[in-house]
């Protein structure tokens, strides 16, 4: 025996609550999180001209000073500024998942549309070699690329721009796989045009708007992934300001009383991590129809 369906009305006034809170959950909170991270790229544009003082110079007198006129988020075990070290660090906080997400998009998008388009054994082999790939964590491959290469950004961010290729690799190919089924790109096909104009001139911007998205959210993952390697000592190396670099020398602060210079990189990673997936998962929904 089925249920009766409900009144129209009834299911009208239990849709408005949640289109209310979908408007200020989503409209609200994404464009709190664009302007935030545009205020975080702003810091790292213009990092050099911000500082108060010298991120990487110290005095031995002011070492874990508390908040001041000085120095407003207090100084670290050093004597260095913690906010001149905060917005110095932007700058290669941000520019590390940057370069993983670009060489990641790049390859993962020119390995999805090809096979995609060749299909056949070419597909399932570089399906195979995809999941092997897909296999290793990204942080693991950094740390083997740290062991072979050593310490700082460039081998790292190779690393995970490998490691993170097959997720756009895989996303790309199902997109590219759809777009080929549709009647324009056989009319393109007996029009003669070749295949590099046909994927690349047509099919891809078709799909570049949820590769965006994804993109978007790979962001977050490679900065919490770099800002992790840092932590660990084997990412950006001192005296250059890091957020993650910076959470690892601060520990021993926070033992003694004075947590800001840990827990100021740290609340902006948080901030910027989740600014993304929140901007990713947002552009997402508004592909899939979702977004009110």
């Amino acid at each position: 025996m089925s249920a009766h369906p409900a009144h129209p009305a009834l299911a009208a006034g239990a849709r408005r609550p949640l289109a209310r809170l979908r408007v200020l959950g989503g409209g609200r909170l994404r464009r709190a999180c664009l302007a935030l991270l545009t205020l975080f790229v702003l810091v790292a544009l213009l990092a050099p001209w911000l500082t108060p003082h010298d991120p990487t110079f110290g005095k031995l007198g002011d070492t874990l000073l508390g908040p001041g006129a000085d120095h407003w988020l207090g100084t670290d075990q050093g004597g260095r500024d913690t906010l001149s070290a905060l917005i110095a660090g932007t700058r290669t906080s941000l520019a590390g998942p940057l370069g993983v997400v670009v060489f990641s998009t790049l390859l993962g998008t020119a390995v999805g549309l090809f096979t995609a388009w060749r299909g056949g054994w070419i597909d399932a082999m570089a399906g195979r070699a995809l999941d092997i790939v897909f296999a290793f964590p990204a942080l693991l491959l950094a740390i083997l690329a740290v062991a072979l290469f050593g310490k700082g950004m460039t081998a790292p961010v190779i690393a995970m721009a490998i490691a993170y290729t097959p997720y756009t690799a895989r996303l790309v190919r199902g997109l590219a796989v759809q777009e080929k089924a549709r009647p324009y790109i056989a009319a393109y096909r007996v029009q003669g045009h070749s295949a590099p104009f046909i994927t690349v001139r047509r099919m891809l911007p078709n799909i570049a708007p949820t590769l965006l998205a994804q993109s978007t959210v790979n962001f977050g993952y490679a900065l919490l992934d770099l800002a992790a390697l840092s932590f660990l000592g084997l990412g950006v190396q001192p005296p250059t300001p890091d957020w993650g670099a910076m959470i690892n020398q601060g520990q021993a602060a926070v033992l003694q009383g004075q947590p800001l210079s840990a827990i100021a990189p740290a609340v902006a990673v948080v901030l910027v991590v989740v600014a993304f997936n929140v901007v990713g998962e947002s552009l997402g929904d508004r592909l899939a129809g979702r977004d009110s």
